[in-house]
């Protein structure tokens, strides 16, 4: 008899992106990090109910906090619970990507922010990256050569 193989989902697992960090950073390097939730977070996280827009990561006294990530609680999950939708939570990395982050961190112009949040089989993962701040030009630079591209992909096609 043959062995089956087995079939992976190939859908995004990606609940949220920080679409403003690209715009506003430069990302040098990244780190997958589990994140400590409570289970109502879970729930509203499978909803998508989720914002990383204005979140960052404070690392003190030898550990890393995802800070203003914002999960909005469900009306049915979480009626038993007082729900802090802002509440600062644990981010769980190794000590050397800490060390390094923490290294990194204290440099001029380093900071250290939540670039996305998705799953990885049953966990949530968060995406955190080690970016440097860009100057304005930087940002009219980059949109300039979005748009250009966009222009492009239009004359390919029709031409």
């Amino acid at each position: 008899m043959a062995k089956r193989s087995k079939k992976s989902k190939q859908g995004d697992s990606t609940i949220v992106t920080n679409k403003k960090a690209r715009h506003d950073y430069h990302i040098d390097e990244s780190f997958e990090a589990g994140v400590a939730l409570c289970g109502w977070e879970v729930k509203s996280l499978r909803v998508g109910k989720v914002q990383l827009v204005d979140s960052y990561v404070l690392l003190k006294d030898g550990e890393a906090w995802l800070i203003g990530a914002q999960i909005t609680p469900l009306d049915t999950a979480s009626t038993h619970v007082v729900a802090d939708p802002l509440r600062d939570r644990k981010l769980l990395l190794h000590r050397k990507e800490l060390a390094k982050l923490f290294s990194a961190t204290q440099q001029t112009g380093h900071t250290c922010i939540a670039t996305r949040l998705y799953w990885k089989k049953h966990l949530i993962k968060c995406q955190v990256a080690l970016a440097r701040g860009k100057k304005e030009f930087d940002k009219r630079a980059a949109l300039k050569e979005r748009e250009w591209n966009i222009e492009k992909q239009r004359v390919l096609r029709k031409g």
